[in-house]
């Protein structure tokens, strides 16, 4: 069951880059909010107190400094809070007072796909997020609503009674993504015992931009909050249990570079994993951030799961082709162990004929390993025409190499390569369907939406009113706001 997010993503579309003011009059639920994320700045919380008497510029005026506070840039935060406390009122689960948990999206710079190949890892947080308010309650019980599967109504629970992994019970039900962080803190020895109220709301578009990650994040750091059970902050430990929700209850072979980019995730900056050291490192970006825009190219298509999709099976092949050179007596445990031009040579010299696929997906592999310190390195100096240009070639492999794009994805990818200052745009995430990418220069943003509603929409008319182009910023990943 893949998320709708539709009822959020007008605003979310155009709004990334919009005033406060247009924020300002559904603001006022917000007076008592606080932000962790301010403390981390050095940033004192100052609340905000709006009298009747003050004028309405004011008010605004005192709204606006609010929101600088709080780091919200536009309306879609505040709309999504108004949503959740609506949906506590009307549900009757008692979050007054609790604490909202906001968990970003992600956008993969390098390797996509190269997680469960062994490959370093690049990327960045961006704005389009889910939030989930919860409060500890004391039923025994988890009872947790989200607003975006309203057919599902509040899922409820005992902690430690949950269905069995990958159960036929667990198919086609968000509620697999609460009970899989349930079962595994649990066979972890991290008994979440604590039963709790939450209700949750998402704008993440589409497939690419790592939903089910940051769910599972935001559902795993908030048990372990409620039961005291919480581990240091970057412990790696967070990512590997999220891993295995997916992997191992739920069944979906992903890798962990959506868990990683999201979790690890920091203002302004690209994260960098080497899975051989498990090292991650900061690498901060080499101009201002206004000087380009990021977008997610949402194509209004659904993917039913990575585990029902050719992503898994591109992770079969992959180890085939790992098992197969390990019996050649190649010392390998991953294709990205692959990595200078004479080995690679050799093996598609010796199994290019034999296994025609599977060699494709190496060649993927080792030119997209090749492009990668480029990739860090335009990033670090600025030079974001070249960090266009191998994301766009990077593209290229997905689609011809690795074969893991769809119509759709292609679609949206060729229009917006028609777009004057549009630099580099290629398929996002696990393949098939969801969204596409594109990195972009500012004045380009307009000519691009314009160019998808006369392009793409004529392509594909019965996606016209699903399909929008979100255009991101990189952010933190992780962020805690109290006093709901």
């Amino acid at each position: 069951m893949a998320f709708r997010w539709g009822r959020l993503l007008g605003l979310a579309s155009r709004g990334a880059h919009g005033s406060v003011h247009r924020a300002a009059a559904g603001a006022v639920a917000l007076a008592g909010l606080t932000t962790a994320a301010s403390v981390s700045r050095g940033q004192r919380s100052m609340p905000v107190l709006l009298e009747s008497t003050e004028s309405l510029e004011a008010r605004v005026r005192a709204l606006e400094a609010r929101l600088k506070v709080l780091d919200i840039k536009d309306a879609e935060e505040i709309r999504a809070i108004e949503i959740i406390k609506m949906d506590a009122k009307r549900l009757g689960l008692d979050i007054t007072g609790g604490t909202i948990r906001r968990t970003s999206s992600r956008f993969c710079l390098g390797v996509e796909h190269g997680d469960y190949n062994g490959t370093e890892l690049f990327g960045v947080g961006t704005d389009r997020f889910i939030w989930m308010a919860y409060k500890p309650n004391n039923s025994g019980k988890v009872r947790i609503y989200s607003h975006n599967f309203p057919e599902a109504g509040v899922v409820e629970f005992v902690p430690g009674q949950v269905p069995a992994p990958k159960s036929a019970e667990i198919a086609d039900t968000w509620a697999r993504f609460p009970y899989g962080v349930d079962h595994v803190l649990k066979k972890n020895g991290l008994d979440a015992s604590q039963g709790f109220d939450a209700v949750i709301v998402g704008n993440i578009p589409g497939g690419g931009m790592s939903r089910s990650a940051s769910l599972v994040l935001n559902l795993m750091l908030t048990m372990l909050e409620l039961s005291g059970k919480s581990l240091p902050d970057g412990d790696f430990k967070v990512v590997s249990m999220a891993c295995q929700v997916e992997n191992d209850y739920i069944g979906t072979p992903c890798g962990n570079l959506d868990q990683i980019m999201i979790y690890y995730a920091k203002q302004g900056m690209g994260t960098r994993f080497n899975p051989k050291t498990g090292e991650v490192t900061y690498v901060p970006l080499g101009l201002d951030a206004e000087h380009f825009r990021i977008a997610a190219l949402d194509t209004g298509t659904v993917r039913h799961g990575l585990e029902k999709s050719t992503y898994a099976v591109r992770v079969k092949e992959c180890q085939e082709l790992v098992a197969l050179l390990q019996k050649s007596a190649y010392k390998v445990n991953s294709l990205g162990d692959v990595k200078d031009r004479l080995t690679y040579d050799t093996i598609i010299s010796q199994f290019g004929k034999s296994h025609p696929d599977l060699c494709k997906r190496l060649e993927y592999i080792f030119f997209a390993q090749e492009r990668f310190e480029a990739m860090v390195s335009a990033w670090a100096s600025g030079h974001i025409e070249e960090v266009g240009a191998i994301f766009r070639r990077d593209g290229i492999g997905l689609r011809d190499e690795y074969q893991i794009s769809g119509p759709e994805l292609e679609a949206m990818v060729n229009v917006a390569r028609t777009v004057p200052g549009v630099i580099g745009e290629r398929m996002l995430g696990g393949g098939d369907k969801g969204a596409s990418g594109a990195i972009l220069h500012p004045q380009a943003e307009e000519l691009l939406r314009n160019a998808v509603d006369s392009g793409y929409k004529r392509s594909y008319p019965n996606l016209a009113d699903k399909c929008a182009v979100h255009v991101v910023r990189v952010c933190k990943g992780i962020e805690v706001l109290h006093g709901l």
